[in-house]
């Protein structure tokens, strides 16, 4: 009998406990709770949300599709913070091959006919939209919510790639968090659904374009959403598919732009396509995108979230990789640097891989834990800036002051003639001079460019063997004075290391310090592109992408200038001329220590 009365008080003791877990916390960070953990008892059911916009057209407005996932607790009076995560790839995406994207062999400014248009066939089952973010952060405490985009999966709407609404649908959900938006159970139903479990408190991540919605969403200036973490966001547009006035794709995606994006995750209601289609697509889209020129202009302007972020009062922890040649790492850096100029509470986790990557759960359970918690764990005193150094395991960042290191200073560097061979780089002006010439042609890549000996095809100058190692950290430029044997031409430049490291397990960006793209005929602006004088010398300053890198003792510093980028942009025929005035060309590059670092490397 006492056995039996033992169990009994175990069990209900056990259930008791249960029924009255709440978040636990140590060191600052919250912890793992095992009644909040059994994903059986995990209550999960969707709805759909009321947005401010109509952008299908039908005369309502816009309704999202929203998933949520919280403890059993939270049915019994429990009120937790949410992370929030929405995404217009959920529901599936376009698929097809080449012929999807936009063609790139032709000439600078011409005109090509478009590429084929493609349907999204959607996929998923209600209630679940995505079980991403689930597993890690309900077990600590949280509740966790998705949505799909306008236009896509079950949201009504369009997609417009950047769009006003693809700011005000995420705002619109937070304000139901905090019972300032109407949720329904059915998408065109009137039986409201409420938040009774949310604490009002909400934090957003994702990767790539799910990190760009977080920050979408905090332009807004929505109350509630206290702290984002944006993972190798896409912040403008025109960045992901311009450069400096050339049209330059994403690497990986070569000829894509932004109606192909548009297509690609085009997966709402069918019978809305085709209004969306002529509206959205083949209006303001083909209008506002200038492929031919590359200008910016307006249109990219408004899809440039830099440009709105003055109601911005979310606390930001920023995350990128420093070789993201999808998403660059300019998207992230530019961000920062402005949200910190604001006040905002910030913090920067770079890493030397490629695209995605988020921060140590470390890093970002102290970041959730102190803005949606509300616990002092002194997070805002931690250091601004943490950068895996090479080799290093993700979740070992090295943490500095700031980003870039503020002990970085300015080297400016000369180029000393040598082609088609190889010439070199100098801290002294004295032998700059003369004129250099390279012939265009796509069909060499830029790694067997930089590895080659003698080829006329690019102009390549290096600095003398380092005797130590060199720290590079922040945004390295390039004035160039160049004249062009066509109306237009590509400007692609590249930082590199040599000699080229070989072997098996050697990545090609082990050698790539950093990279740069431009259109010369955008000399004076971005928003006006001239035709070049046949021969005629143009002098340009632009920035490469921003980078955080040790060179290594026994490797040289390398400046690559070449034409047409094989994976980045438009591929005219070979044969164009482009000829460098070495006197009027110089590189600087931010390096820890200044002038008198390099110098001590190089002497």
């Amino acid at each position: 009998m006492k056995k039996i009365i033992i169990i009994f008080l175990v069990a209900f003791t056990f259930q008791f406990n249960a029924q009255d877990a709440k978040p636990v916390f140590k060191d600052g960070e919250a912890q793992i709770v095992e009644a909040f953990s059994d994903k059986t008892k995990w209550i999960r059911h969707d709805l759909w949300v009321e947005t401010t916009f109509d952008t299908d057209g039908d005369g309502k407005m816009d309704r999202m599709h929203v998933d949520v996932t919280r403890p059993a607790q939270t049915e019994n009076g429990l009120k937790l913070p949410v992370v929030y995560e929405s995404s217009p790839y959920y529901a599936g995406v376009a698929s097809g091959g080449k012929e999807l994207f936009w063609n790139v062999k032709h000439e600078l400014g011409e005109k090509v006919a478009e590429p084929t248009r493609s349907n999204v066939q959607r996929r998923g089952k209600r209630p679940i939209i995505s079980n991403s973010q689930i597993k890690t952060w309900v077990p600590r405490g949280y509740i966790v919510v998705h949505s799909s985009s306008p236009g896509t999966g079950l949201s009504d709407g369009a997609p417009t790639v950047g769009g006003d609404n693809e700011s005000l649908a995420p705002k619109a959900v937070i304000d139901w968090l905090n019972g300032r938006a109407k949720g329904y159970k059915e998408r065109t139903g009137t039986e409201e659904v409420k938040a009774f479990w949310a604490t009002g408190k909400v934090g957003m991540t994702g990767t790539s374009y799910n990190g760009t919605i977080p920050l979408a969403a905090a332009t807004t200036g929505v109350e509630g959403l206290e702290a984002i973490i944006p993972v190798a966001p896409n912040t403008s547009y025109y960045h992901y598919y311009r450069s400096n006035g050339l049209v330059r794709s994403p690497g990986g995606y070569l000829g894509e732009d932004i109606d192909v994006l548009y297509d690609f995750i085009h997966s709402g209601k069918e019978e809305n396509r085709a209004r969306n289609n002529k509206v959205v697509r083949d209006t303001e889209l083909a209008n506002g995108m200038d492929r031919a020129s590359g200008d910016y202009n307006d249109f990219w302007a408004g899809r440039d979230y830099i440009n709105d972020m003055k109601p911005m009062k979310a606390a930001l922890l920023m995350s990128h990789g420093f070789n993201d040649w999808n998403v660059m790492p300019e998207h992230s850096y530019r961000i920062y640097k402005k949200a910190s100029e604001m006040g905002l509470p910030t913090q920067v986790y770079y890493h030397q891989n490629g695209h995605g990557g988020p921060p140590p759960i470390k890093m970002m359970n102290r970041w959730f834990t102190k803005y949606l918690h509300g616990i002092d764990n002194g997070v805002e005193n931690d250091a601004k800036a943490w950068i895996v150094r090479e080799n290093d395991k993700r979740n070992e960042p090295t943490a500095y002051d700031n980003y870039p290191n503020p002990a970085a200073q300015n080297v400016t560097m000369f180029l000393n003639s040598g082609a088609p061979k190889i010439g070199g780089l100098s801290l002294e002006n004295n032998n700059a001079k003369g004129k250099e010439t390279l012939v265009d042609n796509h069909s060499f890549s830029s790694e067997a460019l930089a590895q080659a000996e003698h080829t006329n095809h690019r102009l390549l100058y290096v600095s003398p063997i380092l005797k130590e190692d060199v720290h590079i950290s922040g945004v390295p430029t390039i004035t160039i004075k160049a004249a062009s044997s066509k109306e237009a031409v590509n400007l692609s430049v590249y930082l590199v290391s040599l000699p080229w490291n070989k072997g098996r397990r050697v990545k090609i960006t082990d050698n790539i310090i950093t990279r740069g793209w431009a259109d010369l005929q955008n000399y004076k602006s971005l928003t006006e592109s001239k035709p070049l004088k046949v021969g005629k010398f143009y002098e340009m300053t632009f920035d490469f992408q921003p980078d955080d890198q040790i060179i290594k003792k026994g490797q040289q510093i390398g400046l690559m200038i070449f034409s047409s980028d094989n994976n980045y942009t438009l591929l005219p025929e070979p044969g164009t001329e482009l000829t460098v005035d070495l006197e009027g060309t110089t590189i600087t590059i931010p390096i820890v220590g200044g002038v008198d670092a390099f110098k001590k490397a190089i002497d």
